[in-house]
């Protein structure tokens, strides 16, 4: 079986998708919590989050079907790795940034409350 791509591509690959990586979920964790915590985008926070923790998912699976097949390391190693990490961080933050949205309901309701007197 010859390699899905050559180890110049498999480095790049590695490279830039792990700064990718890197920088989209940088970005989207000030994002969603800043939004998370004022109870805002509720939707538009929790469908990223749920994507980019499948997208993290298929490259763990491509990377491990890439393993089984007897790929090269420069062809399964990335896309293990750039699989792994964001299905692990985003999938161990799904509890919390519900509780982020669940809190601010709870803390919205409360100051309603308190309003009506």
């Amino acid at each position: 079986m010859s390699a899905w791509w050559s180890e110049q591509a498999g480095t790049m690959i590695g490279a830039f998708g792990g700064a990718g990586v890197g920088v989209v979920g940088g970005i989207f964790g000030a994002v969603a919590g800043t939004l998370a915590s004022r109870g805002r985008a509720r939707r538009f926070v929790l469908g990223v989050h749920a994507t980019l923790f499948i997208a993290g998912a298929l490259s763990l699976v491509a990377g491990l079907v890439a393993l089984a097949s007897g790929q090269p390391y420069h062809v399964w190693y990335p896309l293990v790795l750039l699989g792994g990490i964001p299905t692990l961080v985003f999938g161990f933050l799904w509890p919390a940034m519900r509780q982020r949205y669940i809190q601010a309901e709870q803390r919205a309701l409360a100051a309603e409350e308190i309003r009506r007197g």
